[in-house]
């Protein structure tokens, strides 16, 4: 390869375009992405023989808010519902106001905007939101949504969090802020230590946080008490070091956000089909004939997704949708780069936008499994009728294992159990499966609504299987496609973090750094939590995230970090996680994607992985607030790794500091797939990861696409009991909430609802609007979380929907999925009653709170 920056300072932070070829994958084409198979991370072989799978005590939910004044979940007030009808269309003129309004509010109209055009493009930064790719060709002047306008506009924002914000406010007092307004505070700006008995942060150089931490983890009696948590939009080059210190520190307790959300995915597809990643590209949902999307709301959770989905449409696929709730951006859909379009605006304007869903199947919730296998019996069904026509007995001869026995356990399936638990009839499913029938172009696409089942790595399984029937994989317009959450959290389990490392990954990085990889296998999230309850854990370090508030059982994993020696938290803006500590805490504020990242080399970019496996730049463009303190979470990273390692270390922290080259070239020496790294990525637009599947290249143990035969598992309700999930608002990201509403589903100025059927809260005795409390039940224990409001609504009824984080406090500890160990927030058994208590409002204050028109 041609000199690398680390070989050549001169070129260190160019972003010229290079000699490496275009990667573009043209229509009817397979991507150019190289031979090597990649080290994807999400196996989940050899087995893991000592999970922790102790269900745990139920914490007291109850007594914890007036035991501990330092409050682990949101506080109690109301902050004034409004409701709305729900919508039946997604994004539209509303979207455009509301993208700009966010980031004029935060930012100003000139750094605001400025920022929004610089995202997602190919000489700009990676929207820190959903992982949705970018086009691989052309990229419109506004390649964003309004949820990626929000996250940039708090990314950027202007307002410091500093010394003086800290000296005003407690703990307590933070603690009693909602979770908008303490990320709505702004951005912090210097390094903050939390001493012993303190009731305040204060001020600490970075001198003395990073000898700090170097003093705390060498003093554990074993590496293995200290946990490393990682955030999914944490970009690759700071990602892949944290792991290698990890890792020369001597542990592999490297927890991720993957682990609660497409843990499952992972769990499914490995097994499978050799790749714990999806298998298509952008391109191929335009050729889709079918398209299947189960358990996702793209509206909200990743809108850019819609515009794929509408030229999909107009291509002449058909969609059919799978979800409890009737979801605005799974019905119609008016592109907001529409109204750029002078021919286009008018009609954009006054229409109903593109009808999206063409079969919508209103399931109950964790029920997925069973309609997947209603589709297969269809199948089965359709073929008989027309040998020959319908599964693809080629690619079923020659690619696969296991379709007998597949065979039969369809056939031990009965309609009735089918119909039963789904709440889905036989002539429903006939319906949408003859559409499958019909095509061999077929993606399926999913997100939480599936990984976060009890059964949702079986679910997946059975997605899968109806795949291999079709031969619907390896070919272009078909395939599999998990859709992530943060923008990088694929790329972060491709730069090794995972608590699970494969022994070609650790013997690369022994061979390259020379010394003693730990061979045995960390916690993962819900380990550490159960380790941290049990106080094996002294030391908790967070590259990003808010683990507090993201984890399953609230109270119970605040239980767990009040025990801690030191929590460090490497972080842009404050969130619930920075409040809940041990004996003492650091807070050490980062450059976010849209900061310019100013080395002594010169301007520094990182790179992120997307969904579907593209590895671009992302480079910052503004400049960092003034008279501010933070670092880059390359440089915290290796900050912690001098101090620590104390000279043990042949990686070259500092060199790494001040040229990132540097880094990718390591990446490039140890992690197939990455050739060239340094070279392919400074092609505009990046360049494709190697993905067997993809060209049907099944990389499994037997080197077969494997059909998987389920076990299913019945589970039964007591009378009056409710089948509920957790879901995101319209203004938030994950655990970061910008505003209180949700205008999709009616929502306006509150947070604390759940949503029911009306038949249910007839039988319950629950008006429109009263206060209830709820009660979980796993294996005899009960969680409460009080004081939510009853919103009647269309969902099946037996379910109920809520958000988290507020409803995270009711799903047990224990409670996870099959196989995965990712925490079931979409199936939390739950009662509910009405309360007799007059609903009050509050206004909530911070220093500074953003509330958009």
């Amino acid at each position: 390869m041609e000199k690398s920056p680390a070989e050549d300072p001169s070129q260190a932070g160019k972003i010229e375009q290079q000699t490496a070829a275009t990667n573009v994958p043209k229509s009817g084409e397979r991507p150019d992405q190289g031979k090597a198979p990649t080290n994807d991370h999400w196996a989940t072989s050899p087995a893991r023989e000592t999970l922790d799978d102790r269900p745990m005590e139920a914490p007291d939910t109850l007594g914890a808010k007036h035991k501990h004044a330092i409050l682990a979940q949101p506080p109690e007030e109301f902050t004034g519902l409004k409701l709305s009808k729900p919508a039946t269309v997604a994004a539209g003129l509303t979207a455009v106001l509301k993208s700009g309004s966010f980031a004029f509010s935060y930012d100003g109209p000139v750094r605001g905007t400025h920022a929004l055009l610089k995202m997602n493009q190919k000489d700009g930064f990676d929207c820190s939101s959903c992982a949705w790719p970018d086009p691989d060709e052309h990229r419109s002047v506004a390649e964003f949504c309004e949820n990626g306008a929000k996250a940039t506009a708090s990314d950027s924002q202007s307002d410091p969090v500093g010394p003086e914000f800290f000296a005003r406010h407690s703990l307590v007092d933070l603690s009693h802020m909602t979770d908008r307004d303490l990320n709505n505070a702004g951005r912090l700006t210097h390094p903050m230590v939390l001493r012993p008995g303190a009731t305040h942060y204060t001020p600490i150089s970075w001198p003395e946080a990073f000898q700090l931490i170097g003093e705390e983890l060498n003093a554990l009696k074993s590496p293995d008490e200290a946990i490393f948590y990682t955030s999914g939009k944490v970009p690759n080059e700071p990602a892949y070091l944290y792991q290698l210190f990890v890792r020369q520190f001597g542990t592999n307790n490297l927890p991720d956000c993957s682990n609660m959300c497409h843990e499952s995915s992972g769990a499914a597809l490995s097994n499978t089909t050799g790749l714990g990643k999806g298998s298509v590209t952008l391109n191929d949902i335009y050729e889709a004939e079918v398209i299947l999307i189960i358990g996702q709301n793209p509206g909200t959770n990743h809108p850019r997704m819609l515009t794929a989905l509408q030229k999909a449409k107009k291509n002449g696929a058909k969609i059919i949708s799978i979800n409890p709730l009737l979801e605005a951006g799974l019905q119609h859909f008016k592109n907001p780069q529409d109204f750029m379009n002078p021919i286009k605006a008018l009609g954009t304007l006054l229409g109903d936008g593109t009808p999206i869903t063409d079969i919508y199947l209103q399931v109950r919730i964790n029920s997925d499994q069973l309609v997947m296998r209603g589709f297969m019996k269809c199948l089965l069904e359709a073929e008989q009728l027309n040998p020959g026509l319908v599964l693809d007995h080629d690619f079923i001869r020659d690619y696969t294992t296991g379709y007998p026995e597949l065979v039969e356990t369809l056939n031990n399936t009965s309609w009735e159990d089918i119909e039963e638990a789904s709440g889905i009839s036989r002539a429903q499913i006939q319906e949408a499966a003859g559409l499958v029938a019909r095509h061999k172009k077929i993606i399926t696409c999913w997100a939480m609504g599936l990984t976060q089942q009890k059964n949702g790595v079986y679910t997946i399984q059975e997605i899968v299987n109806m795949h291999f029937m079709k031969g619907a994989v390896g070919i272009p317009g078909a395939g599999l496609c998990p859709v992530r959450g943060h923008s990088n959290v694929q790329g972060d389990r491709t730069m090794g973090i995972w608590e699970r490392p494969t022994e070609n990954f650790l013997d690369a990085l022994e061979q390259e750094f020379n010394f003693k990889a730990p061979r045995e296998y960390g916690y993962d999230t819900v380990e550490a939590v159960k380790a941290l309850h049990d106080g094996k854990v002294k030391a908790f370090v967070a590259l990003g995230g808010n683990m507090l508030s993201a984890c399953s059982d609230t109270e119970f994993v605040a239980e767990g970090m009040r025990k801690l020696r030191l929590s460090v938290h490497i972080t842009p803006k404050l969130n619930r996680s920075h409040l809940v500590n041990g004996e003492m805490a650091l807070l050490l504020p980062c450059y976010a994607r849209t900061d310019i990242d100013m080395q002594k080399l010169g301007q520094q970019f990182m790179t992120c992985e997307n969904s579907m496996g593209v590895v671009s730049m992302s480079k910052g463009v503004l400049e960092p607030l003034p008279n501010s303190q933070m670092l880059s979470e390359v440089t915290i990273v290796c900050g912690m790794a001098i101090a620590t390692l104390d000279g043990r270390s042949s990686v070259d922290w500092v060199g790494c500091t001040e040229n990132y080259d540097l880094i990718r070239d390591y990446v490039e020496r140890t992690i197939p797939g990455f050739e060239k790294f340094n070279e392919k990525v400074r092609h505009p637009g990046g360049f494709y990861l190697p993905n067997g599947p993809r060209e049907r290249n099944f990389t499994t143990d037997n080197g077969k696409a494997n059909f998987t035969s389920t076990p299913l598992e019945k589970h039964v309700l007591e009378p009056g009991q409710l089948v509920l999930m957790t879901i995101r608002s319209h203004d938030q990201f994950n655990t970061t909430v910008y505003d209180y509403n949700d205008r999709y589903r009616g929502i306006h100025g509150e947070r604390r609802v759940i949503f029911l059927n009306p038949e249910d809260m007839a039988e319950r005795g629950i008006k429109e609007k009263g206060l209830v409390n709820i009660t979980s039940h796993f294996l005899g224990q009960q969680r409460h979380a009080e004081k939510f409001i009853a919103i009647p609504y269309e969902i099946p009824k037996g379910n109920c929907a809520m958000y988290f984080p507020e409803g995270n406090v009711l799903v047990p500890i224990g409670s996870v999925a099959y196989k995965s160990n990712t925490p079931t927030s979409k199936f939390v058994i739950v009662t509910v009653e009405s309360v007799e208590v007059p609903i009050g409002t509050s206004t909530r204050t911070s220093e500074r709170v953003v509330v958009p028109a």
